[in-house]
């Protein structure tokens, strides 16, 4: 197993659809001991995500859900600390947490604007920060950021100008990460997927849009959220320990450069 024991946070994971649970669920099956976190996470919600999980595995699975708000520093400084507690350590944060929106650049209202970037790059910010705090003391740990292809092309997927820059954020704070921390043994990657179906097609592309943008990928698929989920296995993973600061592709080569 690829995550024996290890303990590695996953947020944005409260939905069987989303790239976050297909993590959790990947890890799980690796060996890893899973908090799945998520601003919808209830208890509802996690024992939806155990089961699941389990039902896969066919055995039990060590993993606990956690509420956070990334969009609050002082939330996810707790929820590290809370992970600490139980645990003892924390070996790897995959951020997964997100949220897009269909507009033209014309269309974004300063409400849309600042939501996109709440979420997708403060978030970030304060999720990394927090989790940073816990790897410096013990000069070890792994970040893997869920970006997007939409911060590489410059939009015109799915979503508008504010979410390929909130997402383009995210691609530079993690190779600050990355430079920042290296001399404490800290790793930090980012990957990009292209279209991947998930809840958060739902609303933003009509059933023309889809196949047209299928049509137009090499693979002649969408994304599935457990290609993306293999991705941030290999960067949690001993496999990648000499690689950091790295963006990776998962877009199935909708966008080859």
């Amino acid at each position: 197993m690829l995550l024996k024991d290890k303990v590695c946070v996953i947020v944005g994971a409260a939905s069987l659809r989303s790239i976050g649970y297909a993590t959790a669920e990947l890890f799980a099956l690796q060996g890893a001991r899973v908090v799945a976190v998520d601003i919808a996470m209830d208890e509802i919600a996690a024992d939806a995500v155990r089961a699941s999980i389990e039902k896969v595995a066919q055995r039990p699975a060590e993993m606990f859900g956690a509420k956070c708000d990334i969009r609050s520093y002082t939330e996810c400084r707790q929820l590290f600390r809370d992970v600490v507690s139980r645990y003892g350590t924390i070996d790897c944060m995959v951020n997964c947490a997100g949220v897009v929106k269909a507009q033209g650049m014309l269309e974004i209202e300063d409400v849309d604007y600042d939501r996109m970037m709440d979420v997708n790059l403060k978030g970030t910010f304060n999720i990394c920060k927090s989790v940073l705090g816990e790897f410096a003391e013990r000069k070890r740990g792994v970040i893997v950021n869920v970006a997007s292809m939409a911060a590489q092309r410059g939009g015109g997927l799915v979503g508008g100008a504010h979410y390929a820059a909130s997402k383009g954020g995210v691609i530079s704070l993690t190779r600050t990460i990355a430079r920042e921390f290296g001399p404490l043994g800290i790793r930090a990657n980012v990957i990009c997927p292209s279209m991947t179906e998930t809840g958060m097609l739902d609303g933003n592309v009509t059933v023309e849009q889809f196949r047209d943008i299928v049509n137009a990928i090499p693979l002649r698929r969408a994304g599935r959220a457990s290609d993306i989920a293999g991705a941030c296995l290999f960067l949690a993973s001993d496999l990648s320990a000499y690689v950091t600061g790295a963006t990776i592709d998962v877009n199935g080569g909708s966008h080859i450069h």
